[in-house]
């Protein structure tokens, strides 16, 4: 009876934010592939045009504009915008994220909190802007980007290992919280996959930080995910009817298929 009540509309707006590149940006072409109007946040503007125009010539429907989910003040200007170009958002797709290597000890506290800005509390901002909303109107999703250092901790990445933990804390509480709202909490975990975080490191330290992972175990194969695959994980999940949560879902490279 509840969910017949509040039955979802047949048009959903989505917020994809980290939009620009990587997971961000195949979730964003690949739910406006499927029908859903997509609002697209990130930092660098240019890419966010270009974006834009992609989902619009393949006749679908997307907004962009600039989004530093570590300032409140952009985030809420965000959130305004993208209500009035789009109407109310059914659904919050957190991607933004920042990594740097590091060894923990000689790492400037600064920077570890400049990482946790963005990788938690950007999250948190973008709950405070749009999840009260769906709450009074029982029903939305959030969908949390995590990645497997939240339950696989690597060696160099301390504050990116740190910050995925806690936002895995934070999306955890909310989804007991949240219960009979109708608003979902889901977590998406990443395995090893290819983007563009961490293509700005020097050449010395990515060796570094890769020959840790083969050292710890963490590359017991080289097999690395596209984007792609991500992208329909969080479609699947707002596509997920209503009484049905996919509140944790993992994608991991599967291993090369060896000879018998």
């Amino acid at each position: 009876m509840g969910r017949e009540k509040y039955a979802r509309p047949e048009r959903r707006p989505v917020v994809v934010t980290g939009a620009s590149s990587g997971i961000g940006a195949a979730t964003a072409l690949t739910l406006a592939a499927a029908g859903y109007p997509v609002a697209l946040g990130a930092r660098r503007e240019e890419r966010l045009v270009e974006l834009v125009q992609q989902v619009r010539d393949a006749g679908g429907e997307a907004v962009g504009h600039r989004l530093d989910v570590a300032s409140t003040e952009s985030v809420e200007e965000f959130a305004a915008k993208v209500v009035a170009d789009l109407g109310e958002v059914e659904a919050v797709v957190s991607g933004a994220a920042q990594l740097a290597p590091g060894t923990i000890h000689e790492v400037d506290s600064d920077r570890i909190s400049r990482e946790l800005e963005v990788n938690v509390v950007g999250t948190h901002r973008l709950v405070r802007a749009f999840v009260p909303g769906m709450v009074e109107r029982r029903r939305g999703d959030l969908v949390v980007l995590s990645s497997d250092v939240a339950v696989r901790a690597r060696p160099f990445m301390g504050a990116y290992t740190a910050g995925k933990w806690g936002l895995e804390g934070l999306a955890h509480a909310m989804q007991m919280e949240l219960e009979g709202t109708g608003v979902r909490v889901s977590i998406v975990r990443p395995g090893p996959t290819w983007s563009e975080m961490g293509m700005d490191w020097d050449p010395a330290e990515a060796a570094k930080v890769l020959d840790a992972w083969g050292r710890f175990g963490h590359a017991r194969h080289p097999h690395f995910l596209q984007p792609q695959p991500h992208a329909d994980a969080i479609r699947a999940i707002l596509d997920a009817p209503r009484g049905v949560h996919l509140n944790l879902v993992e994608v991991s490279p599967e291993a090369p298929v060896e000879d018998m």
